[in-house]
């Protein structure tokens, strides 16, 4: 068999068998192209072509394929490594597959307009593996980046990452739940944080089931650590500051919590309905519509 013989018959095999995407791949000959030359310990970018593979080299492909089908774990856990944006980021269970869209507004330039500079103190909360806070360490150099996380685990996968990109330096690991650990004030502030609903937990596929819930589940509508951000982060926002915000396919929900809030939603390759911007000013806005409701007689 060729390279190419391999990825076709990978492709055929996760589709025959029902395998659910999402988490670096959207189909299945991209996923069985990511497989296929991470087995034969070839880069990502190499061509397929009509290139022969030794039997013991396709027995092994078709090893990981099987472990695939057979586990439902995503490709980014079997092969301990996930792509976001052209950057790569060790992974494993410990914490969710990076993912999120916010790394196109980072590596696009999409987010500095905010600033007549550049921020200067960036805090990506809910940091997972710290894809997001390694992608603004990156795209602006000068900048301090906290990364924060509740899980342990989470963060020592995060610490590996650091690592790998040499931004020990600046780059701070904090643990705690939500705001709690903060001490400084931001100027951009990242947040991709469980905003799944309840209903759509129980209908995830296996997939999704095998990352760690803490990250993915947001409560009845998706929004209870939402709530919990948007009354609590402020404080920690500089007057200029902004929060980006991502809630996935909850932008209902998100509205129906915040009927009065002045988001700025942005566009993405998956829509302009799942991530958006709020300034400081308009969180404050925010606060004052509740304080003078709850005062209301």
């Amino acid at each position: 068999m060729t390279r190419t013989d391999l990825v076709e018959w990978a492709a055929d095999a996760l589709e025959k068998a029902g395998v659910s995407f999402g988490h670096g791949t959207t189909e299945a000959w991209d996923e069985a192209a990511w497989l296929v030359l991470w087995r034969l310990g070839l880069p990502l970018d190499t061509a397929l072509d009509d290139t022969p593979v030794a039997p013991e080299a396709q027995a092994a492909v078709r090893a990981l394929v099987a472990q695939r089908i057979a586990t439902r774990q995503p490709a980014a856990y079997l092969t301990g490594e996930a792509w976001l944006q052209g950057l790569a980021f060790h992974c494993d269970p410990r914490a969710i597959v990076p993912r999120s869209l916010i790394a196109e507004l980072i590596v696009s330039g999409a987010l500095d307009a905010w600033w007549d500079g550049a921020p200067q103190r960036i805090l990506d909360l809910c940091t997972g593996g710290a894809s997001l806070a390694i992608h603004a360490a990156m795209r602006w150099p000068d900048a301090a980046v906290d990364a924060s996380d509740l899980s342990t685990d989470a963060l020592a996968v995060a610490g590996i990452n650091v690592q790998r990109y040499g931004l020990a330096q600046r780059l701070r690991l904090l643990q705690g739940d939500g705001c709690a650990p903060l001490q400084e004030t931001y100027d951009l502030v990242l947040c991709n944080p469980p905003y799944v609903n309840a209903r759509s937990m129980q209908a995830l596929p296996a997939e999704y089931r095998a990352e760690p819930e803490l990250a993915l589940a947001g409560g009845a509508d998706g929004m209870d650590f939402v709530r919990r951000l948007l009354r609590e982060i402020p404080r920690f926002m500089a007057p200029a500051a902004v929060l980006v915000l991502e809630i996935g396919h909850e932008r209902a929900h998100f509205e129906a919590a915040f009927p009065r809030l002045e988001a700025l939603w942005q566009d993405t390759s998956a829509g302009a309905d799942q991530v958006c911007v709020l300034t400081h000013a308009t969180l404050q806005t925010l606060h004052a519509d509740v304080a003078g409701h709850n005062r209301a007689p």
